[in-house]
């Protein structure tokens, strides 16, 4: 399959799961307060359904819409629309009969097996897998910028040693992007001195205008020779694996960063380079290629680099027990990076609401290979995005319904049922504009971009 059929797959699989244990979550509560369900859908049935069976008094099926789900609550005013069945006296079995509180229970039930679903997800990641990251503080010279445009713009060079952000230590390099995009300030030691920083408001949209280089801050990588391929110009050049280079054209190195320059002053010539060969140093002349490339693979192993104190990989295992906690505080931290990710989004002065993405951004988010612990990690967060939209005080989400019942509950006043379908609408036109917004966007970077 090639890697968009195995994307697609991935994302109908991912969001129909998610549907169906939302639509659950309100499913649940309803029939446990006695109250009437007459459809419980995944995905949306205009006009006709792909599949329908009525089993007591719910009719279960699967639209050809793929917009969501939903279920059709007796006496409640949704995306029906009913408005026939609202014209009638009450009923026992009907919502709108019931208590606030059985009400409110009812329209968080959405949300909250959303976002248990997530922490569920990430109880399992960190049980069967643990956590593997690069200690940040184990970095000997600090970190390796590789696209120096961006770098300028954020403030950081390579050697820097990023120490906080927004006042919280970074315990892994792997965050240090991620919390960057939704921080404010930061905290770097250059050349000994603590220096703090602030994080210019329009980085996310820096960073999206070239996402091939949005990855920008890496370890640096020791210049030491792991292989040396058959078509490799220095192939019978004296050149070894292990050796490591100590010098070239007279400058010191050992870095690859330090060495790219270096290669691209003399593509399409020789460079001398002195190496260290299990402690004896050997002189040898290597070839540049004419895109300015040795042709040698570099690497060590994860017991090498922490041997000789580059950087150490660390992996974090957990009991069951342990992978509770563990699981709640990824999910709680997921969802606070999400809502300060979102705090961007609404000031203009950001440009992140041109990164705003409908179906194909969500789909993107999957791996092109079959990788279920990157599925369930993307289904998670996916998870967590799908309660915090739905939570918002939109009429027509969730959070809409639950702005409502809140409102009756302090004032001991229903907003009426005209009130009710004409908000009902509102939220409905709001979220079509939101979502041809969404689409659009990705539209645009497909024709554009």
């Amino acid at each position: 399959m090639t890697p968009i059929v195995i994307k697609t797959i991935q994302f109908f699989l991912s969001l129909s799961l998610l549907i169906v244990l939302h639509e659950f979550g309100h499913f649940i509560p309803a029939k446990l307060f006695k109250t009437r369900v007459e459809k419980f859908y995944l995905f949306f049935d205009v006009k006709f359904s792909l599949f329908k069976k009525k089993i007591g008094e719910t009719v279960y099926g699967i639209g050809w819409l793929p917009l969501g789900g939903y279920v059709k609550i007796s006496g409640m005013i949704d995306e029906s629309m009913d408005k026939e069945q609202m014209k009638e006296e009450p009923k026992p079995w009907e919502f709108r009969s019931k208590p606030a509180w059985q009400r409110l229970i009812i329209m968080l039930g959405g949300v909250t097996v959303n976002f248990v679903l997530a922490v569920v997800i990430f109880i399992g990641l960190v049980f069967t897998y643990g956590e593997q990251y690069i200690a940040n503080d184990s970095l000997k010279d600090g970190i390796w910028v590789t696209e120096k445009s961006l770098g300028d713009e954020l403030g950081v060079q390579t050697g820097d040693k990023v120490l906080s952000i927004d006042g919280k230590k970074v315990e892994a390099l792997q965050q240090i992007l991620p919390e960057m995009i939704v921080g404010e300030t930061y905290t770097i030691e250059r050349d000994g001195k603590v220096i703090e920083k602030a994080i210019p408001v329009d980085f996310i949209e820096t960073l999206s205008e070239d996402k091939e280089k949005a990855r920008f801050i890496y370890y640096r990588v020791p210049f030491v020779i792991s292989g040396i391929p058959k078509k490799s110009p220095n192939l019978g050049s004296g050149l070894q694996e292990g050796d490591a280079v100590v010098e070239m054209a007279g400058k010191p190195v050992e870095y690859k960063d330090q060495v790219i320059p270096i290669l691209e002053a003399n593509k399409g010539g020789t460079v001398p380079v002195k190496v260290n060969r299990n402690g004896d140093i050997v002189d040898l002349t290597l070839n540049v290629s004419e895109d300015a490339a040795l042709g040698v693979a570099l690497g060590m192993t994860p017991e090498e680099y922490k041997e000789k104190g580059y950087l150490e990989q660390r992996t974090l295992t957990y009991s069951f027990w342990e992978s509770i906690p563990a699981g709640w505080n990824k999910g709680v931290k997921t969802l606070s990076d999400y809502i300060k990710g979102m705090k961007k989004i609404f000031n203009p002065d950001t440009g992140a609401y041109k990164e705003v993405g409908g179906f194909a951004a969500i789909g993107g988010m999957f791996p092109d290979t079959w990788n279920w612990p990157a599925f369930w990690a993307t289904t998670a967060f996916i998870s967590i995005i799908l309660a915090f939209m739905n939570i918002l005080p939109i009429p027509a989400l969730d959070g809409g319904h639950v702005m409502f019942l809140l409102y009756e509950m302090v004032t001991g006043r229903k907003p009426s049922d005209k009130f009710l379908e004409y908000a009902q609408m509102i939220g409905f036109f709001i979220l079509i504009a939101l979502l041809l917004f969404a689409n659009g966007n990705d539209l645009y970077k497909w024709l554009f971009k």
